[in-house]
């Protein structure tokens, strides 16, 4: 590529200053906007934000199978609502045995959720004619009006489907045919039985003279479209819409309408943040901390090449904010989980760059030439790396729901925007700060022979070791599984005891964490409690484990005793966890998937299936270690578990494959192909990786022990075996993943010579 002149450098390292300077200004504007919670802030979740709980009464008759299924449905429900426009993380749970409650973080007006969500009620499709050719349903002078009951109905079969049959409901615009405008539909799909029964009930319908079939909710005909052509295919399309705001409350009313259990909502309330503005604080106070470290780091590292990473990570931090601003994503602590490790890989892409340029640089080429030498060759381990992270960000994003689905949104941010600013943002800077004359190859650096270590002849010690602390965990379980639960589930995991106390007094968070959570403390001999303030009022809802009656009256006793609380000011209920079983199933085939779609992506740029399934067993081995670490240190299982299992995944392969791509490329130039000459590659592959994996694992460590330091207890307690999964994922890496290729490579299909 053409070089730039010197005036170019100038101008553009100018442009560079003005554009940090502009997006600093800008991101420091919505941070401390999200601080005083003011309009121009972040959109955060639940846990640092609040927002609105809404609770729902079953009614009528039904089964513990079918709440749950209603409490699973009405969980998707609130993901598909609010998933349109933002990663907002809803949570839906069951509160006793006959209510579920709904609690959704951003918004501070009740009645704006109910309208989003809809009115939980009963949904038929209803045919218009009997088999008798009697009608099922007739106009009348308040519109129409069924002429037999639902029972009746459902007797004689004239109930084509039920709410439970729509797999899908959806507003779009649809080109019609005659005058080519967009017209507001709701598009439908049918589960596999409910399509069966639309195809005959439309072919009847459209035999008939395009007869209608009613859609009929919550005792209103919503919809009475008319059947203008048979539909066998479980896809269907309603039409003649007034508008696209009337389309969406059709598709609203649909979709609720898909519940097993008839609702009626109880009660409505705004809630404060469960984890505080003190969180919040901390958490930022923690990530400019760590970027300054990570910054000064890879300055002192690479000198002038780092200087210009620094830059980079700069301006990828405020375009990061901007984003999440702008396109109102919800920050929750599983979105920082994902920040944190796109930073990582951020920084990770630099380095690998650097690296290369540090070696051509060593083999006699020019400045420059090494320059754009070192980025051609950095960037097969860097797509390779980013593109198996976004193959698992997209798989968790579409399969996952709440903290998973946050999770996944700001990591496949992050990782888009890591690769912009390090293929495109770093090399600008270098190349104008080269152009200005800073041609030296001092500046840069120069490769120094890499000392070859022996990590292949060790790999049965390694083995051994990892082998040793994953059954040190598995053992943990074990006894502890015979107490009770083998990990320290949280109520999030197991459900709880919820108790509202009504002060006479309003309490701040910091407050309540000081003075009032360490004396419930005392009562349910666990941490694991989590607290959120009524705005509207000076209540405080307690979430703890599970309490017996003794334990309930000892804690009102202690309210009265201590804050002047008398009982009729406190209620306590019973409430299921928050991540129930389906949520952990869907997260569990989410991450499986991601895997298998991981592991057919580096199979397939690899050509060769072993260095796939030595990524995705070192994969496993950093997760079961992780495991070992929450077994042994009895660390509190709840959602931060699912977002620290993810980011070790994430890390894990990324870090794996930037040493693949090291062996793939030093194969090409093997001329013996004996179990040696393997050996002594791997090693030398290794070895020349050695110092990007050290260095990628310290800023990411850098990064995870800041709000290891300074954060709260909650976030303490999720980065400190996230910390652990970094240290395991750049062991794995470096000791297991290599040397299982190499026992696979010469053990396994190998040819014989």
């Amino acid at each position: 590529m053409k070089r730039m002149k010197k005036w170019q450098g100038i101008l553009s390292l100018v442009i560079i200053v003005a554009i940090i300077a502009g997006l600093g200004f800008y991101a420091t504007t919505i941070i401390n906007g999200t601080k005083d919670q003011s309009d121009d802030s972040l959109k955060l979740g639940l846990d640092l934000a609040g927002g609105v709980s809404i609770t729902y009464q079953a009614v009528g008759n039904y089964t513990d199978e079918e709440m749950e299924d209603t409490v699973y449905k009405l969980q998707q429900r609130v993901d598909s609502e609010l998933g349109e426009n933002s990663s907002t993380e809803g949570t839906v749970y069951r509160v006793g045995t006959d209510r579920i409650a709904v609690e959704v973080p951003g918004v501070k007006d009740a009645n704006e959720l109910l309208e989003q969500l809809g009115s939980p009620g009963d949904l038929y499709f209803i045919r218009h004619l009997n088999d008798s050719g009697e009608e099922n349903y007739s106009w009348g002078n308040a519109g129409y009006e069924l002429n037999y009951s639902i029972e009746e109905l459902q007797a004689s079969g004239d109930v084509v489907l039920t709410g439970t049959d729509v797999a899908s409901a959806v507003a779009s615009y649809e080109k019609d045919q005659t005058t080519s405008a967009q017209k507001p539909v709701v598009q439908l799909t049918l589960n596999q039985d409910g399509a069966a029964a639309f195809a005959e009930a439309t072919r009847v319908a459209y035999n008939n003279d395009e007869d209608t079939i009613a859609i009929y909710y919550d005792g209103n005909f919503v919809s009475v479209p008319s059947v203008s052509a048979e539909i066998t295919n479980g896809q269907a399309v309603i039409n003649g819409m007034e508008d696209y705001e009337a389309a969406q409350s059709l598709a609203s009313f649909i979709r609720i309408g898909g519940l097993h259990v008839q609702l009626e909502e109880l009660e409505s309330r705004v809630v404060g943040a469960t984890l505080g503005s003190d969180a919040l604080s901390s958490a930022f106070l923690a990530a400019v901390i760590g970027l300054i470290i990570v910054m000064i780091f890879m300055i002192v590292m690479y000198r002038l090449p780092g200087l210009a990473a620094a830059i980079a990570l700069a301006i990828y931090s405020v375009i990061m904010i901007a984003i999440l601003y702008l396109y109102d994503i919800a920050l929750s602590l599983s979105g920082i989980a994902g920040i944190i490790l796109s930073i990582g890989m951020a920084v990770d892409a630099n380095v690998i760059i650097f690296a290369r340029i540090r070696e051509e640089i060593a083999t006699g080429k020019g400045v420059a030439a090494s320059i754009e030498s070192g980025f051609k060759k950095a960037l097969s381990a860097i797509l390779d790396g980013n593109i198996t992270t976004l193959i698992a960000a997209a798989v968790l994003g579409g399969l996952g729901s709440g903290m998973v689905k946050g999770f996944a949104i700001t990591l496949a941010i992050g990782v888009l925007l890591s690769m912009f600013t390090a293929l495109a943002v770093t090399r600008w800077i270098m190349r104008s700060l080269y152009a200005i004359g800073l041609t030296d190859e001092k500046f840069y650096g120069r490769a120094k022979k890499v000392n070859v270590l022996d990590f292949i002849g060790k790999k049965m010690i390694f083995f051994a070791c990892s082998l040793l602390v994953i059954c040190v965990g598995l053992v943990s379980i074990g006894v502890h599984s015979v107490k009770g639960y083998g990990l320290n589930y949280s109520l999030e995991f197991l459900g709880g005891t919820s108790t509202t106390v009504n002060f006479d007094k309003e309490y701040s968070l910091a407050e309540i964490d000081s003075d009032i959570v360490p004396l419930v403390s005392q009562i349910t001999g666990d941490n694991d409690i989590q607290t959120s303030k009524v705005d509207d009022g000076t209540g405080i809802i307690f979430k703890t484990r599970t309490l017996d009656l003794e334990e309930r009256e000892a804690l009102n006793s202690m309210f009265e005793e201590n804050f002047g609380v008398t009982e009729d000011k406190i209620s306590s209920e019973n409430i299921s966890s928050t991540i129930g079983g389906e949520m952990r199933r869907q997260s569990m085939i989410a991450v499986i998937v991601a895997a298998v779609l991981m592991l057919l992506y580096i199979w397939f740029r690899f050509k060769d299936l072993r260095f796939a399934s030595s990524a995705i067993i070192a994969l496993i081995h950093d997760v079961l270690v992780v495991l070992a670490i929450y077994a042994v240190a009895r660390i509190s299982v709840g959602s931060a578990f699912i977002a620290c299992m993810l980011t070790v995944i994430g890390y894990s392969v990324n870090d794996t494959i930037v040493i693949f791509d090291r062996i793939r490329e030093n194969m090409q130039g093997m001329l013996k192909k004996d179990e040696q000459a393997y050996a002594d590659m791997a090693n030398e592959s290794i070895s020349q990786t050695l110092s990007r994996s050290i260095s990628t694992s310290i800023t990411t460590a850098i990064m995870v022990l800041m709000l290891l330091i300074l954060g709260v207890s909650t976030i303490r307690e999720f980065a400190l075996p996230l910390l652990a999964g970094v240290v395991t994922g750049t062991y794995s890496s470096i000791c297991l993943a290599t040397e299982l290729w190499f026992l696979m490579k010469t053990k396994i299909g190998a040819k014989k010579k």
